[in-house]
């Protein structure tokens, strides 16, 4: 029944400082196959094999398995000069005998020599390539396998234009220019792409593996009112905003800065001299007197990083010791005075003073592991336990956050949250090595421990309100109090947002492309449901017959329907996770369903399951 359990098992306890992606470069954005971004240039070696050259001049090439391998040596050909008016206005026209081929708002096919035309791409009022033909291209070998490099990825017919393909996969193409949420509850990482010449949201719902889908919350736009309104009160072009506990601030094409305490009524303004742009505006949820602000390269020695404590009455200068170009983005840490820097040359950290004011302090690369290129925004969770960089082209990209050396912090282990401990919990040392702890006097059994995270599991004895947590490290003993409950249960996800729920027949996780049916049984991978009877040791494996069964009353919950619950035990073979086993109803609505787990009365995380009737 747990064959696949294993290797379902995400690894919260082992994360290290090592960069991953989250998500892919492909958009799922209603067209045949997945889209990316804008491709320049799209050519067939005398192999036959595709190469693809994208913005900034990288060349990219089919690797034989799917997807895409960089092509540094490789280099474009001169592109056709052949400029018509037919079949549309604008279009370049590929002449391969006895055919021809015009790209531009679509793609268009003679067999003819041009007297007549058939629109290849015309689809619902726009194309199915997804955006404007940027360039053509035919096999040298085959007239009717062609290409085309859009302004949403690379195109690829076999049949002279009958029907289209996406290759996208892969293709490190994606303009990212924001990350508007991190990952919570059953929400997915948001980002916002340029598509069109416009931002438009997506979202990488976890436990799917296409793409990243459109997303409707409306960040984007409501920042666009915000500034369409203030361009017109103020007379000034306005490229970013932000607000915070009442204060309002304002970001100015001249990188002039404007905050205001009382919504507008009044204003403070700041102007260094030969600024570029204000590019973003970060704000502390604790107290609106202090932001950061991330602006464009301006004049020779024009800051680019700016800090206020005082409500935007004055603004001290950070940059010093970043490389020179554009700060796209800026995120912060109050309690640790971390700062990161989204930069045109990468990312970049120092450990500064968000609460007196200080000098500058020097900076250090921070994104050693990611690839080369601009990094577009920086963004931490809302825990502040990890770091979001968007690399241009590549995605998103996570990793632990780094100031929590500084101030390590003991979260559950399911989801990495801060909800209260309970008897058998698993928990989750962020920012630290842990040789040893105790929990409420009592030896709590070291798990896992690495460089980063160390996990523990806290003892099935505790009683009480509230639990004092004694770790040694080595270099220092660390003490947290938590809150504690007789249950605080959590259902397992993996750094994605990714649910631990599995197909009991199968071992399988239900996915979008495995999902929940009618009258299937779920498997729900958790931890903190509290004691078991019989009671049972931390920190040694269940047994794989008769495990221990949860104390406490367990509820399964799809959305607001109670499911059947067949049992809530330890889950066998392994340490401090429950298993817990609901049968879905025989009639089930497709889509997205939100998934819970109580026990004695307290509900867990929500996590997002994809059904089919």
């Amino acid at each position: 029944m747990l064959a696949a359990l294993a290797a379902a098992v995400p690894s919260v306890h082992a994360q290290t400082l090592a960069w991953r992606r989250v998500g892919n470069t492909s958009l799922v954005a209603g067209q045949a196959s997945v889209a990316g971004g804008p491709v320049e240039r799209v050519w067939f070696a005398p192999s036959g094999r595709l190469l693809a050259g994208l913005p900034g001049g990288r060349v990219y090439r089919e690797d034989g398995r799917g997807g895409w391998a960089l092509a540094p040596e490789a280099s474009p050909p001169l592109a056709a000069t052949e400029i018509a008016g037919e079949p549309e206005a604008g279009v370049r026209i590929l002449a391969v005998d006895p055919v021809r081929y015009a790209g531009g708002r679509h793609v268009w096919r003679s067999d003819d020599g041009g007297a007549t035309w058939k629109n290849l791409t015309a689809w619902e009022g726009g194309s199915l390539l997804g955006g404007a033909v940027r360039d053509l291209a035919a096999d040298p070998g085959n007239p009717e396998r062609i290409a085309a490099a859009t302004d949403s990825g690379v195109w690829l017919s076999q049949d002279g234009g009958r029907s289209w393909a996406g290759l996208n996969e892969g293709l490190p193409s994606l303009p990212v220019r924001r990350i508007l949420a991190a990952p919570a509850g059953s929400r997915g990482v948001r980002i916002a792409v340029e598509r069109g010449g416009r931002l438009e949201e997506f979202e990488w719902y976890p436990g799917q593996r296409l793409g990243w889908f459109p997303a409707v919350d409306g960040v984007v736009e409501r920042e666009a009112a915000v500034r369409r309104r203030w361009e017109m009160e103020l007379g000034v072009p306005i490229t970013a905003v932000a607000r915070e506990g009442g204060a309002l601030w304002l970001g100015g094409a001249d990188g002039r800065l404007l905050a205001s305490s009382d919504e507008g009524r009044t204003w403070r303004s700041f102007q260094p001299q030969g600024a570029g742009q204000v590019l973003r505006i970060w704000t502390d949820g604790e107290d609106r007197n202090v932001a950061l602000a991330a602006l464009a390269g301006g004049a020779e020695g024009a800051p680019r990083l700016l800090r206020t404590l005082n409500g935007g009455a004055w603004w001290d200068d950070l940059s010093a010791g970043l490389p020179p170009g554009n700060v796209y983005s800026v995120a912060a840490d109050r309690e640790t005075g971390a700062i990161y820097a989204a930069t045109e040359a990468g990312l970049y950290w120092t450990i500064g003073d968000l609460r007196n004011p200080s000098p500058a302090t020097p900076w250090q690369p921070a994104g050693e592991g990611l690839p080369r290129a601009p990094v577009r925004d920086v963004r931490l969770d809302d825990g502040g336990l990890t770091l979001l960089a968007a690399v241009e082209g590549h995605g998103v990209f996570a990793a632990p956050a780094p100031h929590r050396r500084r101030a390590p912090r003991l979260v559950h282990s399911a989801d990495l949250s801060a909800r209260p401990a309970a008897p058998g919990a698993l928990m989750t040392l962020v920012g630290a090595r842990a040789a040893s702890a105790s929990a409420g006097g009592r030896p709590a059994p070291v798990l896992d421990s690495g460089e980063e995270q160390s996990q523990i599991q806290l003892p099935f004895e505790l009683t009480g309100a509230s639990v004092a947590v004694l770790l040694e490290t080595g270099a220092q003993r660390l003490s947290f109090g938590l809150a504690l409950a007789p249950a605080s249960p959590a259902i397992l996800v993996d750094h994605e947002g990714t649910p631990m729920v599995l197909d009991a027949d199968t071992g399988a996780p239900v996915e979008l492309m495995n999902p929940a049916r009618p009258g299937m049984t779920l498997q729900i991978l958790m931890s903190g449901l509290g004691r078991v009877e019989p009671s049972w040791p931390a920190g040694l494996p269940a047994p794989q017959e008769n495990p221990p069964a949860v104390a406490a009353p367990v509820r399964v919950w799809l959305g607001a329907v109670p499911l059947d619950v067949r049992r809530a035990t330890l889950a066998p073979g392994y340490v401090g996770f429950y298993l817990v086993e609901a049968e879905l109803p025989a009639l089930l609505d497709e889509g997205i369903h939100e998934l819970s787990v109580e026990a004695g009365g307290v509900r867990s995380n929500s996590v997002r399951i994809y059904a089919v009737p």
